[in-house]
């Protein structure tokens, strides 16, 4: 492929000579950097070092965007940054030595897949095998998704004689990556080449053609105004013909709030709809155009200040809910499967906070202060205004209950339980629940703070019970279950465990996601959502512990339940982004 890109950098360079030169010094510029000389005998070697760190040996080379070596082997302080299989660097590394390749290895011979994750990858492959060219597997958290879509992708790489599968995993990538990659090694590679990456490193993989793509947490894909989504656009061919792009599976317990969230299934949609992509995107402007297709078809849009947004007639709604599950359902055969998780539903109450006289004399000045705030924003129609307002009035009325959270899960490990505890607010929840936590004498594993913490290491020192508590913010692709079994062969301690929001999620879909790492694989978790007593925070709360359990629907589910938070909190003129944005 270096190769390739050297003969189209001198054609490119051939042609500047015949234009005018400030046109040949923009061709300069835009030429890719040559790979260092590598001698006979020896080759180029990838390094996975940390962003920051220096090592001798170890040089960043803007060819690759990664740490270069050349030598005939590997110097022995450089094998801890030797990329793993299935890897970004691995990928790489083979790329620029195609005569000599690091091979991957054999398959495990302990991991025998579920009955029901074999009945999802068929419906994978029957759908690719009569032309489909999307996927989604909706199945709720812990029933398997992982081990469905790598064995779906193998059966579509051998019926498609695809040569590469690339898996887009959601953060954090410490434990995201690792997992699927062990679960690719263990089921083995079907001579196919795997990459493992991670939402926000699409750009270092868009210049390379794909066969089988897994977007996994799918969900990640909602906007369309952003770059992860024009980045996704480009590498998963979505306006493309239907035969010549690349098949993609889809996998999400949570696929949108409402059916204007669902862009990235646009191609299923025409396919099913015998469309072509022309009909459900465009280049310049795919939200826009999403919406219409969907209004085409009989969803109910609406056009407002913000954009389309779905109608709020609730008979409307009801009708639209049956009509786009039908859309995938009932195609012949199925692009979308959805299966509950076999152990039930999620047990999830509220937790009433009584504050003490000091407590909620500061939280009466923070609402206060709060809607003084948010009237001067919604009269002078400010949303950044106001959505900063509100970010402010929920990091501070979670600081003033800390106390009380901390002495709840103290009980909690007392009574022989593993805590998880989700947060949003890393400098007013997590870090004062942590160190609050420590000086009470508990060990706290802590995954949240980009590049703060090993994320996979403190996940596994709750696993193993070293740590009872586990402070995070992250909502998706981390396992936290009781008896799990772990990548060396040890099993995860069996204490049950309950899990506690500090906080109200306002999205039903990211609460949903929660709530799955504790409570799958037949490992029932209760959950529990704190508010203070009496004041705001519990009417939400009742909101949204009704409504998570409905953000397992294929889709929809907890929309009602953010216009109702919205309203409590009199932010419902602000953009519903506004309520559900990503943190991570």
């Amino acid at each position: 492929m270096a190769t390739s890109r050297r003969s189209s950098t001198r054609r490119r360079g051939g042609a500047s000579r015949r234009s005018s030169s400030s046109h040949r010094r923009k061709s300069s510029r835009s030429t890719p950097p040559d790979l260092p000389f590598v001698g006979p005998g020896e080759r180029l070697w990838i390094l996975d070092v940390p962003y920051g760190t220096q090592v001798e040996g170890a040089s960043w080379h803007p060819a690759v965007r990664m740490h270069l070596h050349v030598g005939r082997t590997l110097p022995e302080h450089l094998k801890p940054y030797a990329p793993g299989p299935h890897t970004l660097g691995r990928f790489l590394e083979n790329t620029i030595n195609p005569e000599d390749p690091t091979p991957n290895p054999e398959p495990a011979e302990d991991l025998e897949p579920r009955q029901n994750q074999y009945e999802a990858a068929d419906a994978i492959a029957e759908r690719a095998a009569a032309g489909g060219r999307q996927f989604l597997l909706a199945d709720e958290p812990g029933v398997g998704k992982t081990i469905s879509a790598v064995l779906g992708a193998s059966a579509v790489g051998s019926l498609r004689d695809a040569r590469r599968v690339l898996v887009v995993a959601d953060r954090p990538a410490a434990i995201t990556i690792g997992h699927w990659s062990r679960t690719i090694t263990a089921l083995g590679d079907s001579g196919l080449e795997w990459v493992v990456i991670t939402w926000d490193r699409l750009e270092k993989v868009a210049e390379h053609t794909w066969d089988v793509i897994i977007a996994d947490e799918a969900h990640a894909l909602r906007r369309t105004t952003t770059k992860r989504w024009k980045l996704w656009a480009r590498i998963s061919g979505h306006g493309r013909a239907h035969e010549k792009a690349p098949f993609v599976i889809t996998t999400t317990a949570t696929p949108g709030h409402t059916p204007l969230e669902l862009p990235y299934l646009a191609p299923a949609y025409a396919q099913v709809h015998d469309e072509p992509m022309t009909e459900w995107t465009s280049a310049t402007k795919p939200g826009d155009s999403f919406a219409t297709a969907l209004e085409r078809h009989g969803v109910g849009v609406e056009r407002g200040r913000y954009g389309a947004t779905w109608t709020t007639d609730a008979t409307r709604r009801t009708t639209d809910l049956a009509r786009v599950r039908s859309w995938l359902q009932e195609a012949q055969p199925p692009a979308m499967l959805h299966r509950a998780a076999p152990w039930g539903p999620v047990p999830i109450s509220g937790m009433p906070v009584a504050l003490t006289q000091a407590e909620r004399s500061a939280y009466e000045a923070e609402w206060g202060e709060f809607c003084r705030e948010m009237d001067v924003a919604r009269r002078g129609r400010n949303t950044a205004k106001g959505r900063a307002a509100l970010l402010r009035f929920r990091q501070k009325a979670g600081l003033i209950r800390v106390d009380s959270t901390v002495a709840w899960i103290a009980q909690q490990v007392e009574a022989e339980r593993q805590v998880a505890c989700s947060v949003e607010f890393v400098g007013t929840a997590a870090d004062p629940i942590t160190e609050r936590l420590q000086d009470a004498g508990l060990e706290v594993a802590t995954i949240y703070g980009r590049d703060r913490f090993d994320a996979e290491a403190e996940r596994l020192r709750f696993q193993t019970g070293q740590a009872k508590v586990c402070v995070f913010t992250t909502v998706a692709s981390i396992s936290l279950h009781a008896g799990e079994t772990l990548a060396d062969g040890r099993q995860a301690s069996t204490d049950p465990r309950v899990g506690l929001f500090h906080q109200a999620r306002f999205s039903g879909i990211a609460g949903r996601q929660v709530t799955g790492r504790t409570h799958r694989d037949h490992q029932v978790s209760p959950w529990h959502i704190a508010f203070a007593q009496d004041t705001v925070e519990e009417q939400v709360s009742k909101v949204m512990v009704e409504r998570i359990a409905a953000a397992s629907d294929t889709v929809g589910g907890d929309t009602e339940g953010l216009s109702d938070v919205a309203q409590l909190l009199g932010a419902d003129w602000l953009p519903t982004g506004s309520l559900t944005e990503d943190r991570e």
